[in-house]
């Protein structure tokens, strides 16, 4: 579905529409927004889930992703802060709930929701098996490839680099900003989540670091999905490199494995690996890493 001019002012004003609706009607929120401006008009918020992305500017307002039912009213009542314009965009970098949680909290006061088709199929199959069909809100706009919009002066390019945390991820460059919002495509200095089952893909997604990481210009500042203790949640092209070499390493244990002989239950019993012991948040995803590297390597063999 291709979103022209003319989209984005329908959808503005159904979002102005939205905004205009009593104060009694939206969600009271729990807490203080934790908003960073970054460059120019673009910047992060940070509560529970996703880091969310945002940009507000004298002629539209975009957000990236929605994080929780119970977070996404805290974003909203600090975005009112900050601007009375409706949100024209809210763009889901992937499906998972702490990325789209909050679609449905945020639905109202939205024009359209942006995310790539397969993302769109992953958030369905994953309402239906979790029975929560009726709290989602999906996008209206779909892309394949890439995707683009002017919101003011601010170029916005959404792209999708081949399979790598699921089978839909996608980042949104802000073109004059300088800024790329990576989603969940890098956790920094965190064990990845390959969702399989999602179509994500191990040997795919260190292609795809690869891809991105010269894609942009030297100075680019980028968002990460998630980032563990101690470290933040923007970064340089050095971080892309570093979680790309971890997956590295995880396909050089996967091949040794196979090399010698070893069952995939073998392979994935692995509870450490060298140069990346600091990592934080779940250690059993090195196990399922492992373990997806070394089902596609046995599909090429």
């Amino acid at each position: 579905m291709n979103f022209t001019r003319r989209d984005f002012v329908r959808a503005s004003a159904l979002g102005m529409v939205a905004a205009m609706l009593p104060e009694s009607l939206h969600a009271a929120p729990r807490a203080r927004a934790d908003f960073t401006l970054l460059r120019r008009n673009v910047g992060i918020f940070t509560e529970r889930g996703g880091t969310m992305g945002w940009l507000v500017n004298n002629d539209g307002v975009l957000v990236i992703d929605s994080q929780f039912a119970d977070t996404a009213p805290i974003f909203l009542d600090g975005l009112r802060q900050r601007t009375s314009r409706p949100i024209d965009l809210l763009i889901n970098t992937h499906h998972h709930p702490d990325h789209t949680g909050g679609n449905s909290v945020m639905r109202p006061h939205v024009g359209s929701i942006v995310a790539h088709e397969r993302a769109v199929e992953n958030q369905r199959t994953s309402a239906r098996q979790r029975n929560a069909e009726d709290e989602q809100a999906y996008a209206d706009v779909t892309l394949k490839d890439a995707w683009d919009t002017e919101v003011g002066d601010e170029k916005v390019n959404v792209k999708f680099y081949g399979a790598a945390h699921t089978g839909g991820d996608v980042l949104i460059h802000f073109e004059r900003a300088n800024v790329v919002h990576l989603g969940d495509l890098v956790n920094n200095r965190g064990f990845p989540n390959v969702d399989a089952p999602a179509g994500g893909s191990v040997l795919s997604w260190m292609r795809v670091l690869e891809a991105v990481a010269p894609a942009f210009p030297s100075d680019t500042q980028y968002v990460f999905g998630h980032n563990e203790a101690g470290f933040p949640p923007i970064g340089t092209v050095d971080d892309l490199y570093y979680q790309r070499d971890y997956f590295s390493a995880v396909i050089d244990v996967a091949q040794k494995a196979l090399r010698a002989g070893q069952t995939r239950d073998q392979a994935t019993a692995i509870e450490s690996l060298a140069g990346y012991t600091h990592f934080g948040g779940t250690p059993s995803r090195l196990g399922l890493a492992v373990g997806v590297a070394f089902d596609e390597l046995s599909q090429d063999r």
